[in-house]
């Protein structure tokens, strides 16, 4: 049933926050956002699982991410909140979805964070020898707890910074790349096609290990939605992002795996070991190079820190706001949800303890729980807008500044692929327990949900 008979609506205006994002802010968190931590530390694995077919994998499932980005730009220009598709499924089947979509993506938000303070500590105490990984994560958690304690604008402000170098950066990557591959580049020579010759190496099977990894590389995209609620036009900034959204991908990602994968051969070691971007760099010889595009993936782990952590408090927030959560979250202070904020950062951290003192139970049980979150949160956001958009049409057509492409058979197909990913996942051992562990957190919480979902209609 729709909210509007089993509790109060959802809020559409966040009217306690701040409104404090400019428009460039949310233009350069739209293009750096696509640019996540994912695309340069985990696509090695794809791409030696895949070879030179991890370029097709990353299509495939950036058709699927470009539709569900479609149909949650549709909604959010609809009804801005930064409880984005937790609020818009809240509406469309009823508070029990909203909590269990909300509360399921805190949780990989806040898990993210702390995986990504470890990735990042990584990498500064590999410069500096020595130096405890542990503490660099703590001063990592510390600086982005304090940016996002303060106005909405400061988390902006370090977003749009960081967007702008990671941008440059992959420009810079994908325009020597290019002159690479062309041949004129001074001091290389160019591979041809010779790296791509055995395009599916280890078959069907790698590519559908290529293609899990790109799909869970393109989490994140999501934040933009979240931070539009803040911004000074709401509807201006979702619809301008989701409409650049298809070029941003293919150039970013499949233009970006099409450079590596022509450049260095798919089974080189470097790419697992170094990633695949480092390793492009150096079979260029470019001086320095690889040790800069390092300092790039540093930049990316930290800018998805300060991300996940706005975007968890948010949507911790926005849950309170709705009655589904600790109403001590949803106290707001200088237009920040303060509370919430040190929550989901101290959440992160217990996160990396939990890495430190138990990584081969808790924490990896923790990790296997959010393996699956995203492809949950876009079925819930498939669903919301087949049923939203009938709505739109008959009372508030006039909202529909963004619409989802031949509606509704690309949202079904949406679906559908959706479903061959949750089959693939079944398929392959080590995605399996992920899919389970997933699955059960997700019924856990619609329990839960529902259960509230009554109570509060029988008080009602």
């Amino acid at each position: 049933m729709p909210s509007t008979t089993t509790g109060t609506p959802p809020s559409t205006d966040d009217a306690s926050l701040s409104h404090g994002l400019k428009q460039r802010h949310l233009s350069m968190i739209a293009l750096g956002g696509v640019i996540g931590a994912g695309l340069f530390v985990g696509s090695g694995a794809g791409i030696a699982a895949a070879g030179p077919s991890i370029v097709v994998a990353y299509a495939l499932s950036g058709l699927l991410v470009m539709l569900v980005m479609r149909m949650l730009g549709e909604m959010s220009a609809a009804y801005p909140s930064s409880g984005s598709f937790s609020a818009h499924a809240e509406r469309a089947i009823g508070p029990w979805a909203g909590f269990t979509a909300g509360w399921a993506f805190w949780v990989l938000l806040c898990t993210a964070v702390g995986l990504e303070g470890i990735g990042a500590a990584e990498i500064v105490s590999g410069w500096l020898p020595g130096t405890p990984e542990w503490a660099w994560v703590a001063l990592f958690m510390v600086v982005f707890c304090g940016t996002n304690l303060a106005a909405v604008k400061n988390f902006g402000e370090f977003e749009f910074w960081f967007a702008a170098l990671k941008v440059g950066a992959i420009t810079l990557f994908l325009v020597l790349g290019v002159l690479a591959i062309a041949g004129v580049l001074p001091g290389t020579d160019s591979p041809g096609a010779s790296h791509l010759t055995d395009f599916m190496p280890n078959g069907g099977e790698g590519l559908v290990i290529g293609l899990l990894a790109s799909v869970f590389a393109y989490g994140g995209l999501e934040t933009v939605t979240i931070a539009a609620a803040e911004s000074e036009n709401p509807v201006k900034g979702v619809a301008s992002a989701v409409r650049t959204a298809m070029w941003r991908i293919a150039l970013f990602y499949v233009g970006s795996m099409a450079v590596i994968v022509t450049l260095v051969p798919w089974d080189s070691k470097e790419v697992v070991e170094k990633g695949p971007y480092v390793a492009a760099l150096d079979e260029l010889g470019i001086p320095g190079a690889g040790q800069l595009m390092n300092v790039v993936v540093l930049v990316a782990l930290l800018s998805a820190m300060n991300a996940n952590v706005y975007g968890a408090s948010r949507i911790a927030y926005s849950l309170v706001e709705r009655g589904q959560g600790p109403k001590v979250l949803g106290r707001v202070s200088g237009g920040v949800p303060r509370i919430a904020v040190l929550a989901s950062s101290v959440f992160g951290f217990l996160c990396v303890l939990l890495s430190y003192w138990r990584p081969d139970d808790v924490f990896a049980w923790l990790l296997n729980m959010i393996g699956a979150v995203i492809l949950v949160v876009w079925i819930f956001i498939a669903v919301s807008q087949l049923r939203l958009r009938r709505r739109l049409e008959r009372e508030a057509p006039e909202k529909l500044v963004v619409r989802m492409w031949l509606f509704p058979w690309l949202t079904w197909v949406a679906l559908a692929g959706m479903a061959a990913v949750f089959v693939l996942m079944a398929r392959e051992p080590d995605t399996r327990v992920q899919l389970y562990s997933t699955g059960g957190m997700t019924l856990v919480l619609a329990a839960v949900g529902y259960g509230w979902q009554k109570a509060r209609a029988t008080k009602g």
